[in-house]
C-alpha cells in the first residue's frame, strides 16, 4: 500500500536506453517494461525507471507518493521548499516538482 511522503519510485538519467537495459539485465537480471521510445521502467525492490529524455532527467530523481497532490503541494511549498514544476499530468498519473532546502530536486505524484 502506498503511503504519502515515502519514497515510492526512482528515475535515473537513460542515456541510449537499449545498452543501459542490457547492461542492467546482463549484470543483475532486471527485466523492463518500455512506456515509448525514451522510457524503461524496472521493478527492482524500489520501482523505478530510466528516462532517455536528457532535459527530462538529467540527475536522479527521488519520488515520493501522496494520496492528494495538491494537498502535499501546499504542505511541501509551506514547509520552505520551491514548486519548481507544478503539477501537470503524465501516463500513469500527475506530479509536481519540488527543490527543498539543500537544493535537491524531488517530485510527489499520485494516481489521479
Amino acid at each position: 500500500m502506498r503511503e504519502d511522503g515515502k519514497i515510492d519510485y526512482v528515475e535515473l538519467p537513460g542515456g541510449d536506453l537499449a545498452p543501459t537495459k542490457a547492461f542492467y539485465a546482463a549484470a543483475f537480471g532486471w527485466t523492463f517494461t518500455d512506456y515509448g521510445p525514451s522510457y524503461a521502467a524496472f521493478e527492482q525492490g524500489v520501482d523505478g525507471g530510466f528516462d532517455s529524455d536528457a532535459a527530462a532527467t538529467q540527475t536522479p530523481l527521488v519520488v515520493l507518493y501522496a494520496h492528494d497532490l495538491e494537498a502535499m503541494a501546499a504542505k511541501v511549498e509551506a514547509a520552505g521548499a520551491v514548486i519548481v514544476k507544478p503539477i501537470y499530468s503524465f501516463p500513469g498519473g500527475r506530479r509536481f516538482h519540488f527543490r527543498d532546502p539543500s537544493g535537491n530536486e524531488l517530485a510527489v505524484w499520485s494516481e489521479g
